[in-house]
């Protein structure tokens, strides 16, 4: 085939040089920026190589409506129809016939063809177009190809495209590939910053600024809105603002049918001017004819998985330089250009320079599957430009796992083969596989095309309405969604066990998907998960009122998400088909309010409880254990503490203190972490506080000391001071101020040596009182109190008691419990 091309463009300058380079070299880098012209020219230029031969190209295209674009413009320069020399294959439709050597795919597509096909027979060569991207399928579709071109395709070329990249990195990852760059063709683009008003809303802004620009500005429009919703909302802004029925408004976004797509990117007709309302979409690769000014809302929502809580949102956040800069250059195509950005000129500089790696932040359950299905269950196995996240990693080893399609080992099961089998994420194979055994695979493969194409069925909250709304809609779309839907029913029949009836309902079917996410309703359109996580639905829906469901999209924290998919679940199902996972135990728990335990049989389903009832509770070593953790918790001082064991306690505590740490800690601190020793065994026949006894409390603490302690203790720390009376006075070990003793201050009369404890190194606290027991003194030195200050209180307590003695000596007098007699 002779190819000439009849208009030229910028990528033609290197075409013989990344020629000469990949006949010379199995790997190589292309970057060219936008407008030059690599996705439609580079193929057709490699096609007629001699290391081609009569092999095919295939070139990787990250969307369904760029890689269809490119296929048809390609087939529209060699005057041809899409499906002769160039054809493309897309999810809801392809174009392929024997003649066709340039095959446009989408990257998911690609990974699947590699799988099914290792060594990649009849291809020449892989073409990575628009790489910079940098999605989760393009990351492993490269790592794949590069894995089988060193192990089994050495001729294999592989090219990797991209307008915006760091091409040294991606070189280095290729073994040093060689880099070869295309200068481009860009007509000047003059760049106006409008500034960002914070308090209104951004389609409000984005309204105005196109309406601004089209009665300044000469040409069609394309503006960038973060989101369908957006575009929407601004869509119907502009309506109300511009009258002009020469200026047509269309949205440009994923979730559109083809022919809605095709409508927005083809030329405004002669004397028209275009809006075009897109995402991040038409960033590249696509060229709309006609457009010479970009209004930048400078925002992207891109998806963000989080492992902890096991959910992928969208994010709306502020797009990159690189993408930034790729919608700019958008404006100066074809002729120059101006751009309108919304925002301040300073707030560039902060951007983030490039968008991050899908691979950094997806939901990785499909990649895991997909590597396992190459005999990889290390990621690290592999090159990738950014390994994978472990944390994710792990997240989704442990889900694929629970769905059986992954061994201890990370093995693929034959669960896993036959979920691999379905070109779908492993929840919704497994979905599929799952409701085919109960004869219900074309109602679960309906919901999969619902939760895989977003728009499909409308937007309730309820799945079954959706469904319904999905099987009426007879729109392209819809219809070609239908029969892929058909097909993934029709692909595991024959593997099935067609055991059911068909009569499985929609939540069950949802529920095989998501099993982590079966919910049980709190009331109020509050639910949790099976995963322990929270969520909840308006409470005007239907389903606020179900008392279990099955989630299949929610968004927000993990303690309170908001439900946007989910359809009802009866409890009977739940039963029959996660009885294997329902587990049925007693839970023994501390009732501090009744000092007591309780126990109740628990049937639960992960962090659903089902059923639940009280039963009786028989004592064992367990129960002793959380009843000691209760009692520790609401505090010792609960227990039935004797005045005797209270006193013990101090004894041994004032020694402690006084001695060190040979004597035992019987603090509540210490006797606390040391209930394992004494209160364990004390519980172990008991369930209540009421069954203890103050002596059983003594006898399991006064065994925490030691033998050898015990008659040091009763030397060291007496329970009593005997008096010179003979008195037997107990001494408190609690007082603040010490071991104390409150004594009549006659009955220590003789005394001339200060009582004292603990081999005589600590004085007792001695309170003296009156005749009448009331306060009179404290001392801790017996013998200084009778030469100093006792001669003031003699005077005061003989005139107070005169019928008491009160000897002028009382070191050397007789002590006494009593008064004078009378007559003396």
């Amino acid at each position: 085939m002779s190819l000439r091309f009849d208009t030229p463009l910028p990528i033609d300058a290197v075409l013989d040089e990344l020629s000469g380079t990949l006949a010379r070299s199995n790997t190589a880098v292309l970057v060219a920026p936008p407008g030059a012209g690599k996705t439609t020219r580079v193929p057709l230029a490699l096609l007629d190589a001699p290391w081609v031969g009569t092999r095919k190209i295939i070139v990787l295209e990250p969307r369904r409506i760029a890689a269809r674009a490119s296929a048809e413009r390609m087939a529209k320069s060699l005057g041809e129809r899409a499906g002769d020399t160039v054809g493309y294959r897309v999810r809801f439709g392809s174009k392929i016939s024997r003649a066709t050597r340039i095959e446009v795919v989408t990257e998911g597509i690609f990974t699947r063809q590699i799988l099914d096909d290792p060594e990649l027979g009849g291809v020449a060569a892989v073409l990575f177009d628009e790489f910079h991207e940098r999605s989760l399928d393009a990351d492993l579709g490269l790592a794949l190809a590069r894995d089988a071109q060193q192990g089994l395709r050495e001729d294999l070329r592989i090219l990797v495209m991209s307008a915006t990249l760091d091409g040294a990195r991606v070189a280095k990852l290729l073994g040093d590939a060689p880099v070869v760059e295309s200068e481009g063709r860009a007509y000047p683009v003059e760049t106006r910053y409008v500034g960002r008003k914070p308090d209104a809303p951004v389609e409000r802004q984005m309204a105005e600024t196109i309406a601004s620009a089209l009665r300044a500005d000469s040409g069609s429009v394309l503006a960038f809105l973060p989101g369908a919703a957006e575009i929407r909302r601004t869509q119907t802004m502009l309506t109300e603002r511009i009258h002009d029925a020469a200026i047509e408004i269309v949205p440009l976004f994923g979730a559109l049918d083809a022919a809605v797509q095709d409508r927005a990117i083809s030329p405004a007709p002669k004397g028209s001017r275009k809006v075009v309302l897109a995402t991040s979409i038409a960033e590249t690769s696509l060229t709309i004819e006609g457009v010479r000014i970009v209004v930048d809302s400078g925002l992207a929502r891109v998806p963000r998985y989080e492992p902890d809580i096991g959910l992928t949102r969208l994010e709306t956040v502020r797009a990159s330089r690189a993408a930034v800069d790729q919608r700019r250059g958008r404006a100066g195509r074809t002729e120059p250009g101006v751009c309108y950005r919304l925002w301040d000129e300073p707030q560039t500089a902060s951007l983030a320079a490039y968008t991050q790696p899908e691979i950094l932040s997806a939901d990785l359950s499909s990649l895991v599957l997909d590597l396992a299905q190459w005999g990889v269950s290390d990621p690290f196995a592999l090159g990738f430009l950014d390994p994978p996240p472990l944390p994710a990693w792990k997240e989704a080893r442990d889900l694929l796992s629970e769905l059986g399609a992954l061994d201890a080992d990370g093995r693929l099961t034959d669960e896993g083969r036959r979920l691999r089998a379905l070109a779908l994420p492993p929840r919704l194979a497994r979905m599929i596989v799952d409701s085919a055994d109960d004869g219900a695979a074309a109602q679960a493969a309906d919901i999969a095309a619902i939760l895989t194409e977003r728009g499909l069925g409308g937007d309730s909250v309820d799945l079954e309405v959706r469904l319904d709304q999905f099987r009426r809609d007879r729109s392209p779309r819809a219809q070609s969604a239908r029969e892929l839907a058909r097909r993934w029913a029709q692909q595991v029949a024959s593997s099935s066990s067609q055991q059911g009836g068909g009569d499985i309902s929609t939540g069950m079917m949802l529920a095989f998907a998501f099993p982590d996410r079966v919910a049980r309703n709190r009331g109020n359109g509050s639910f949790v998960l099976a995963n322990g996580r929270g969520a909840a639905v308006e409470q005007t829906s239907a389903l606020a009122r179900a008392p279990y469901i099955a989630v299949g999209e929610l968004t927000g924290t993990a303690a309170s998400g908001r439900i946007l998919l989910a359809a009802a679940l009866a409890i009977e199902d739940i039963e029959r088909h996660f009885a294997a996972q329902i587990e049925a135990r007693d839970e023994v728990s501390f009732d501090r309010d009744a000092m007591a335990l309780r126990a109740r049989r628990r049937r639960k389903l992960h962090a659903i409880t089902m059923a639940d009832a009280p039963v009786a509770l028989t004592p064992s070593e367990e129960t002793a254990r959380i009843f000691a953790e209760g009692i520790c918790a609401a505090g010792l001082e609960r227990l039935p503490w004797s005045k005797a064991a209270k006193q013990w306690r101090d004894r041994v505590m004032f020694l402690r203190k006084a001695e060190g740490d040979s004597w035992p800690d019987l603090s509540d601190t210490g006797l606390a972490e040391r209930r394992e020793d004494w209160l364990v065994p004390l519980l172990a026949d008991k369930t209540s506080l009421r069954d203890v006894s103050p002596g059983e409390v003594s006898d399991a603490v006064m065994a925490l000391l030691p033998w050898d302690l015990r008659a040091r203790l009763d030397r060291e720390a007496p329970t009593h001071f005997e008096a010179p009376t003979g008195t037997m006075l107990a001494i408190d070990y609690e007082a603040e101020q010490g071991p104390t003793i409150a004594v009549r201050l006659q009955e220590l009369f003789g005394l001339d040596v200060h009582p004292s404890i603990a081999k005589g190194a600590v004085p007792l606290v001695l309170e003296l009182l009156s005749p009448a027991q009331r306060p009179v003194q404290v001392t801790r030195d017996l013998p200084g109190f009778w030469r100093g200050s006792y001669a003031a209180v003699r005077t005061d307590l003989r005139g107070r008691y005169p019928r008491h003695p009160w000897p002028d000596d009382p070191a050397h007098a007789v002590p006494t419990r009593r008064a004078k007699p009378r007559g003396t």
